[in-house]
């Protein structure tokens, strides 16, 4: 699995996560590795521990976005362009192995793939503002 495959895996398990209920949240990534036919059981384990190491920096990651996107509130984004942000801030930020500038074309990338016509654009500017 390519580290662009992973990263969509991550995307699509923190959108769920928009969702459920956290007490809930177990149940989903067990249920979201399920439809993983082709993962190996290390390419799960890899997963499902930087989407942990993710969720406990989502305070963080919240307060640096709030701060980059003066006159929005996170409530208010789009689900998808936000958890797209939160995936790139959390490589920007807290990962030491992808450069920024990697985590910044990720993540237009999947804003171009899944969100609106703006999001490539949208998402780009407040992780340049991150950064």
């Amino acid at each position: 699995m390519t580290r662009r495959e992973i990263r969509e895996h991550l995307f699509r398990m923190l959108f769920r996560k928009e969702f459920h209920e956290p007490s809930e949240l177990n149940e989903q990534v067990e249920f979201y590795f399920e439809t993983l036919e082709d993962a190996s059981e290390v390419e799960l384990e890899y997963i499902e521990s930087r989407f942990k190491n993710i969720t406990d920096k989502l305070g963080e990651i919240d307060v640096m976005l709030s701060e980059a996107t003066s006159g929005w509130k996170l409530n208010r984004m789009g689900k998808v362009d936000l958890n797209i942000m939160r995936l790139a801030t959390y490589e920007i930020k807290f990962d030491e192995e992808i450069p920024t500038k990697v985590a910044i074309n990720e993540a237009v990338e999947l804003a171009k793939k899944y969100g609106g016509e703006s999001s490539a654009s949208f998402v780009n500017g407040v992780l340049a503002k991150v950064v």
